[in-house]
């Protein structure tokens, strides 16, 4: 079965389950600014976890797309990837886990209308119980009907149990695990069972979290009232058992990519099949990344896009690849997925333009450095041989051999020269490289780059203060100002708003000049003074679109949208907009913070202008 037919089939199969299909949300989260990426199914959903009214109602399904780079080293195995889709369906405050559970076994075996999986292949996992909450026999239970019971496992915290943090929903789940050995394992023991997962002869393939419980300061303090269903499937992991294939890098989600890759490359793939995996996970990401508006730079989500291109030129390159294939690959990632991701046929030229100019960027750092690590050695061999002259070749205590730890993360940090390469470069000439030196020194740069990346990102909207509330709505005002002094190509591009400012990214080919910036500076003032009250609505997609309502992203938000309205008792309106974070019931309640001050304006990146603004 081919990854759209699986893809297609869950949403069909949960569509006449009653489940609304909602779109997949941007890879970069719009409202939450704690994180750089979306990395799992249920992230983009968590407001209506907690409570929110969605407004597509309470039982939702989609295919979500995720990115994860912490694990970025062990791509290219047979399961780690940057890029992957999730399928899922969640309840919020409907049904609970007799029909959750039933449907994930039916979507799974039935050949009708699911997978068809052999059922005699499943193993299920259940949470054993702690002090915090009693074994899930209810969940064990309704297993029972369906898969013999000594299929069924009492797993701990570790393994079966879901938490949101110190606050909030928390619960047990419930693992689905599929036996991938060629004669079938049968029944297992506990132990058994351990050992074919340590081994990976069975797989997890599906995950039920039950939302049954509230954590208050770490504690478990009782039961929910309104108690959710999140569900989740890796598209990926299915595709492979479905092409029974180790890999899903060895299905036709990548094999046109890597075909071609094959037939331009020097090296076969069965020779370097971990440089393939690399470099065609990481275009893949780039390809998406990009389409949701996150382009090559020094800094968050852009500095991942530089990354992952990076190590991809670096594969290619181990392969024999050269780069001027790097846009063919693209459009056949277009072509794979635009019927699905329609911003990708919108952004191909953007993706094709982005990525062949870090490309050419990268290559023309790859020379310089190693020009650098050339000069680096010539040095480095004389002093060798005056050291030599001085001393003797074997009474010389000199680190003229040795590439220090500081030397290597020079070279890497100013000249962008792939540790990889430097090892490879020295190796070749009997020199050493201060490896363990050099991992320290590149721990200590991560934790720095982390501790300020938190610092930077604490309290966004990932929080509903009054204050950042504020900043919210003020921001909602900075657009409708900016459109009616620049034009209505304005649009937002991002956004980041902390406790301290608020920095706004919008769509404009050149500088804003200060006068302009003054007046929409007072239009936001002006509206914040003028009574008005912030209405909410809810109406179709279609027709928010057809009335002229400001969004971004579309593409993100399900068929039933919410529109924010700020409008005085005159009805003058000062911002219609799409939106899902939190607002002020009225204007004024801006003005308690002081006076709204746009502080600068500057570049962003090519097209994109950025706003910081305060209140003073």
């Amino acid at each position: 079965m081919q990854s759209a037919e699986i893809r297609k089939r869950f949403l069909e199969f949960f569509e006449k389950r009653n489940h609304a299909i909602i779109p997949s949300a941007p890879l970069i989260p719009e409202n939450d600014p704690s994180v750089l990426f979306n990395t799992a199914g249920m992230q983009p959903i968590v407001p209506y976890l907690l409570g929110e009214k969605h407004p597509s109602g309470k039982r939702l399904a989609n295919a979500q797309k995720c990115t994860r780079t912490n694990d970025i080293e062990e791509v290219g195995d047979n399961t780690h990837f940057t890029f992957f889709e999730m399928l899922g369906n969640w309840s919020l405050g409907d049904y609970f886990k007799k029909e959750a559970i039933e449907w994930s076994y039916e979507f799974l075996t039935s050949k009708e209308e699911g997978l068809g999986l052999d059922p005699e292949r499943l193993y299920v996992t259940v949470f054993e119980g702690n002090d915090d909450a009693p074994r899930d026999d209810e969940a064990a239970a309704i297993w029972k009907e369906l898969v013999p019971e000594n299929r069924i496992y009492y797993m701990g915290v570790d393994d079966n149990w879901w938490s949101a943090g110190e606050n909030g929903p928390c619960g047990p789940d419930s693992e689905m695990f599929y036996d991938r050995t060629e004669e079938g394992l049968g029944d297992l023991t506990f132990d058994e069972f351990k050992a074919a997962d340590d081994r990976q002869d069975v797989v997890e393939i599906w995950n039920d979290v039950f939302m049954q419980y509230l954590k208050e300061a770490g504690v478990v303090t009782g039961e929910l009232d309104n108690k959710n269903i999140d569900t989740g499937a890796g598209l990926e992991r299915l595709t492979a058992i479905l092409q029974d294939k180790q890999s899903a890098y060895e299905t036709d989600l990548f094999s046109d990519v890597i075909a071609y890759m094959e037939t331009h490359a020097q090296h076969a793939y069965e020779d370097e099949h971990l440089a393939y995996r690399v470099f065609a996970d990481h275009m893949r990401a780039a390809v998406f990344l990009i389409a949701d508006g996150a382009t090559p730079s020094n800094k968050d989500q852009g500095y991942v896009v530089r990354r992952l291109l990076r190590r991809a030129v670096r594969q290619a390159k181990k392969i024999g690849l050269d780069t001027e294939h790097v846009q063919p690959i693209i459009d056949l990632y277009v072509q794979k997925y635009g019927d699905v991701y329609s911003n990708l046929h919108d952004k191909h030229s953007v993706i094709v333009d982005e990525i062949t100019k870090e490309v050419a960027k990268f290559k023309k750092s790859l020379e310089q450095g190693l020009r650098e690590f050339e000069r680096l050695v010539d040095v480095k061999n004389k002093k060798d041989n005056i050291a030599i002259q001085e001393f003797g070749k074997f009474n010389c205590k000199s680190k003229v051999n040795e590439i220090s730890a500081d030397e290597a993360f020079t070279l890497v940090t100013t000249y962008g020269f792939p540790f990889e390469m430097i090892v490879e470069e020295a190796f070749s000439r009997n020199l050493f490289v201060d490896e363990k030196g050099y991992k320290q020194l590149l721990a200590e740069h991560q934790e720095k780059s982390r501790t300020a990346s938190e610092g930077k990102f604490k309290g966004g909207l990932g929080g509903d203060s009054p204050k950042i509330t504020a900043f919210h709505t003020s921001t909602h005002l900075l657009l409708e100002g900016l459109r009616r002094e620049l034009g209505d190509h304005v649009n937002q591009a991002g956004s980041n708003i902390t406790e301290e400012r608020t920095r706004f990214d919008f769509t404009h080919p050149e500088k804003v000049d200060r006068e302009t910036l003054d007046r929409v500076e007072e239009y936001v003032n002006s509206a914040a003074a003028s009574g008005a009250r912030v209405h909410i609505e809810e109406m179709p997609k279609k027709q928010a679109q057809e009335e002229g309502v400001v969004g971004s992203f579309w593409e993100k938000y399900p068929e039933t949208v919410k529109v924010y309205t700020v409008k005085d008792d005159n009805g003058v309106i000062y911002s219609r907009e799409l939106c899902g974070g939190p607002h002020v019931e009225q204007a004024g309640d801006i003005e308690k913070f002081g006076k709204f001050v746009i502080k600068k304006e500057s570049s962003s990146s090519a097209g994109v202008r950025r706003i910081k603004a305060v209140f003073e």
